[in-house]
């Protein structure tokens, strides 16, 4: 057997300076350039949370009050560039964090519904997930229940995570929307407008780099791929998405409005715990919130990291990755400092695979990623030079990269087959990673007690099985005691 330092042909990898020591560059089999470009592709392919978070966080709460768009823009850019950057100098993966979707999306619905909650103290709650996860890392638990998935469910995650972001991209660029159906092509059935041109001219671009072999074929689809898009946007004057039938942009404008100006980090400790008061939640439904915010970050974050790792190949044969207690405490941590500053839940981006799927192996990826969020934060208009439709053709090419690890299930074996089918198909139809995780967890235990196995399944498997038994049930139990 080779030792982590040798190359594929027997000769040792000389590091070529402290640089390549500390990060692994050469080890990892990448160059600085690919990793700057890596940090470049993730950087486009998340900027529109810095965006898109305000959007979802821009309601008012009971007594009238709003977190203020700006405020969020730049708390959101502020806070997953500096976690960007610990998670690539500290924990030496590629792994980009920022505000993650799905939850700030039931934190604004939990505004909006619960009269006399308040955004400080919805931010509260995720603060304090965030404290119980720090826990779990630090008590070892959290690596533990990593360690205790069987390596076919870790796989059926990977292929998972690979079919959502490909759904992902394709409602990204309006190119799959509902309709009649769940789902259609288009707008009924139809492809309008000219920002479908954009998403076809990219994918099938970056389709021909990839079977070319082309050095930086994912940056080079997003970059070739904006720039028609603002070409068309100022000759056009398409605007934006107003309705259906528009035709117009998903949800980013290229090109529209770029100013420059010092952000606004009022929202830094704006949060406060008065949720569990009998005047807001109650403590009961505080607490099952908090479970559920938990439990969502909990395995989300963690199924994303096993797709990452695999894609990036800094997973070994046994399903371990390197530095995974870093990764994971600075996961957590993101959760903390999200919910002190008001954006939510920051944790582990998916996007990050477009970084990995062009070329970027180490943390100075992410570092770059994050430096690019931080004068962001400065240039808070500078995402709307990238539309979705120009970033959507990398996570469906990434997806597909993703997808073929499914030849590491042996899908005659049917008491993991089963597991593993339904881990990939919630992914994509539920639109969560946790919900798909969830399902696979659930029906492997239930599985192998119907065949007699109850014996062989690991005790941390039955606990997160009835965890996820409990957050599927949650709608019951909030019926149950008024919540």
């Amino acid at each position: 057997m080779s030792s982590p330092n040798s190359a594929a042909g027997g000769e040792s990898i000389q590091p070529k300076g402290a640089l390549d020591r500390y990060f692994k560059i050469s080890q990892r089999g990448s160059t600085l350039s690919r990793e700057i470009r890596g940090g470049f592709a993730t950087f486009f392919a998340m900027s529109y949370i810095v965006v898109l978070n305000p959007l979802i966080l821009s309601g008012a709460d009971s007594a009238g009050n709003e977190l203020g768009i700006s405020r969020v823009a730049a708390a959101t850019a502020f806070v997953g560039g500096i976690l960007s950057i610990i998670m690539g100098l500290w924990a030496k993966h590629p792994f980009a964090i920022a505000s993650g979707l799905g939850v700030n999306a039931l934190v604004a619905a939990t505004v909006a519904t619960h009269p006399g909650l308040s955004w400080k103290s919805m931010m509260g709650l995720v603060l304090l997930a965030g404290v119980v996860m720090v826990i779990l890392v630090l008590t070892k638990f959290r690596t533990a229940v990593f360690n205790a998935v069987p390596p076919a469910l870790k796989t059926a995650i990977v292929v998972g995570i690979g079919f959502f972001i490909t759904l992902v991209g394709l409602v990204n660029a309006g190119f799959v929307r509902p309709g009649g159906t769940p789902l259609t092509l288009g707008t009924n059935g139809q492809l309008i407008g000219w920002p479908t041109l954009v998403f076809v001219f990219g994918l099938l671009l970056t389709i021909a780099l990839l079977v070319r072999n082309v050095k930086g074929a994912v940056l080079i689809g997003i970059l070739a791929s904006t720039v028609l898009a603002v070409i068309l946007e100022a000759t056009l004057k398409i605007g934006p998405n107003t309705d259906t039938f528009s035709g117009g942009w998903q949800q980013v404008v290229p090109g529209k409005d770029f100013s420059w100006g010092l952000p606004d980090l009022s929202l830094i400790g704006h949060v406060d715990f008065n949720a569990f008061s009998a005047s807001s939640l109650g403590a009961v439904a505080a607490t099952l919130m908090v479970f559920v915010i938990l439990l969502s970050c909990f395995f989300d974050a963690m199924g994303t990291m096993v797709g990452l790792a695999t894609e990036a190949g800094t997973i070994d044969k046994n399903g371990q990755i390197e530095n995974v207690d870093r990764v994971l405490l600075v996961d957590a941590a993101g959760a903390v400092a999200g919910g002190g500053s008001a954006v939510s839940s920051n944790q582990i981006f998916v996007e990050s695979s477009v970084g990995i799927g062009e070329g970027a192996r180490t943390g100075i990826a992410a570092i770059v990623t994050g430096a690019l969020m931080i004068v962001a934060m400065f240039l808070s208009p500078l995402v709307r030079f990238v539309p979705f439709e120009a970033v959507a053709p990398a996570l469906v090419c990434v997806g597909f990269m993703m997808i073929r690890q499914i030849t590491k299930i042996d899908w005659n074996d049917i008491s993991i087959a089963i597991p593993a089918f339904l881990t990939i198909a919630f992914m994509p139809f539920t639109y969560s990673i946790a919900d798909g995780i969830g399902a696979g967890f659930v029906a492997y235990v239930f599985v192998q007690v119907v065949m007699g196995k109850a014996r062989k399944v690991h005790p941390l498997m039955w606990v997160v099985a009835v965890m996820f038994v409990v957050f599927f049930s949650m709608g019951l139990i909030d019926g149950w005691v008024g919540a």
